[in-house]
């Protein structure tokens, strides 16, 4: 083993230590990451790789390769049947994994091995990658993606004054990982892919070296990955798919804040405090560093990767923390940049840029407190009590956040960053060992799973729910669940007296006895808790039809 891969394999053991708590003992997150588990578990069931549904409607969003991802995974750990929520997780574990390696080497190619050392790290422990990283969705295997094209294009354009010809692998994994970013999102992985270039060649009027990457073969080569799942959905969908990913949730976006996420722009600017911190603060100090070196070619290089692709998003009328996580690499680069290279880490020169960088200092010291406060206070909030276990990591994590805040007074901003990974790395694992499993009043669904399969009348009874349609449901009890309002659960009882279960809320309770029109009932169970997709406090109840032999007892469950 060479020394220069030691550091790969252990920063890659490293991050898979980080993300690999929470990937069992985190239940389904609604709403996006169980409708992805379910339309991969439904792909498993019927054997259709190609229509992706949920249920019985078409999941007409995004092409199907993340659905190929965990469908593959589960069907390895053949755990299809056990409903386990970690086989689904592990693409993203293996991308999170990759990305970070590829930051790494990003920044040792621009900048050198410290650089890339500090940026992987910073981009590890942030909050939207700690977050993205444990959720059976798109973005960290798209995030994974970029970075693949990133790293080809950074070898073609750094070769541009060279005689010598670029690496085959430049063109062939620039082309295949934007085939792969294509099957897994579509037309936005056009935007850093061919953002980045665009930009270059804006900047420096400079073009001839996109030859390097052979579009002539490679440019095929995308639509040989993309195109025969293309032709056919669009021959079993009759171009419906492309009208509604394409025209609907694409071009919707941009025209219109979809599903509540219209929001003006400035937002994502907004959000960063906290959606990468610790490495915001970090970000903001790297200011007078990039402004200083924008002309240099590392510098430049990554400022033509965020740039483009941070204003698309700003402008676009829907807006969503992870939609910029592409840029996070990058500016993560920038910022170990100024850290690392000599003279690079300086205070602003005019009075208001330091004033601005005091308030956003405070700013993210009180980030970082509220951070190691929280899982106490949602235990004490939510669960009526604080074991001393949940306060272990607290009590570790803050002292590393306030000694990272002294260090930078101090001037010592790469101990800072060593303080504040430490703390951060010690508040997830805390918060996904210890407090994640203990939070049993938001987690629903898992305790409304576990009543269904200890009540149900029969092996295959489905259940008819009310007052509770959140996807996690449907994964967890199984895919015949109904949602249906309360005319709709009384109803269902009536044609399945045997067998048939209906989950109804306190609100509904009065019409769902109205419906059943004189059918007897027996409440079976009780669930009490809170659907953290909306806030609403939920009180409800499990119920079956009476018949010789069938009624039941109520239990509360705990």
């Amino acid at each position: 083993m060479t020394h220069s891969v030691r550091p790969y394999l252990l920063a890659a053991l490293m991050v898979f230590l980080l993300f690999l708590p929470g990937r069992s003992t985190l239940p389904p997150l609604d709403r996006d990451e169980p409708r992805y588990m379910e339309a991969s578990a439904q792909m498993l069931r019927s054997h259709d790789f190609i229509d992706v549904r949920f249920q019985d409607k078409p999941r007409y969003l995004q092409p199907a390769g993340i659905y190929w991802l965990e469908a593959a995974s589960v069907a390895i750990t053949g755990t299809l049947n056990d409903r386990a929520v970690w086989a689904y997780r592990v693409p993203t574990l293996i991308a999170v994994v990759a990305s970070v390696l590829m930051t790494l080497r990003l920044g040792v190619v621009l900048f050198g091995f410290e650089t890339g050392l500090m940026g992987a790290l910073m981009l590890a422990v942030s909050v939207l990658m700690t977050a993205e990283g444990r959720m059976a969705t798109i973005d960290s295997c798209l995030l994974s993606a970029v970075l693949a094209v990133q790293l080809a294009l950074l070898r073609a354009w750094s070769d541009r004054d060279s005689e010598n010809r670029t690496p085959v692998w430049s063109p062939l994994l620039f082309w295949s990982a934007l085939g792969v970013g294509l099957m897994l999102k579509g037309p936005v992985m056009l935007i850093p892919a061919l953002g980045t270039p665009a930009a270059l060649a804006l900047v420096e009027r400079r073009t001839a070296w996109w030859r390097r990457l052979s579009p002539g073969w490679g440019v095929p080569l995308t639509l040989l990955i993309v195109l025969p799942w293309c032709v056919a959905i669009w021959l079993r969908s009759h171009g419906l798919f492309f009208e509604r990913a394409v025209g609907t949730n694409f071009l919707g976006k941009v025209a219109s804040g979809q599903q509540a996420h219209g929001l003006p722009p400035g937002y994502h600017l907004a959000v960063f405090a906290i959606a990468f911190w610790p490495g915001s603060l970090f970000a903001a100090m790297a200011i007078p560093f990039v402004w200083l070196r924008r002309r240099t070619p590392s510098v430049r290089y990554l400022l033509c990767w965020i740039v483009p692709h941070w204003l698309l998003f700003e402008l676009i009328a829907t807006k969503l923390p992870h939609y910029v996580l592409p840029t996070y690499p990058a500016i993560a680069l920038l910022a170990a940049a100024s850290l690392a290279q000599p003279g690079g880490w300086r205070l602003p020169a005019a009075w208001w840029g330091r004033a601005l960088l005091g308030v956003y200092a405070a700013l993210w010291l009180a980030i970082g407190i509220a951070l190691c406060v929280a899982g106490p206070v949602l235990l004490a909030i939510l669960q009526h009590g604080v074991p001393l276990v949940s306060l272990v990591a607290p009590l570790l994590a803050l002292p590393l956040v306030l000694l990272s805040a002294f260090l930078l007074m101090r001037g010592r901003p790469k101990d800072a960053l060593c303080s504040i990974a430490g703390g951060a790395a010690i508040l997830y694992v805390g918060l996904f060992l210890v407090v994640v499993p203990r939070l049993t009043t938001i987690w629903l669904s898992p305790r409304i799973a576990d009543a269904v399969a200890r009540v149900r009348p029969c092996p295959d009874s489905v259940l008819a729910s009310a007052s509770f349609s959140e996807p996690s449901l449907v994964f967890l009890v199984g895919q015949e669940t109904r949602l249906v309002n309360a005319a709709g659960a009384a109803g269902f009882l009536r044609e399945n007296r045997a067998c048939g279960l209906a989950l109804i809320g306190a609100r509904d309770e009065s019409a769902f006895r109205a419906a059943l029109d004189g059918l007897p009932v027996s409440k079976l169970t009780e669930i009490d808790g809170v659907n953290y997709s909306n806030g609403k406090h939920l009180a409800l109840s499990l119920y079956r039809a009476d018949g010789p032999g069938n009624a039941g007892q109520t239990e509360t469950t705990p």
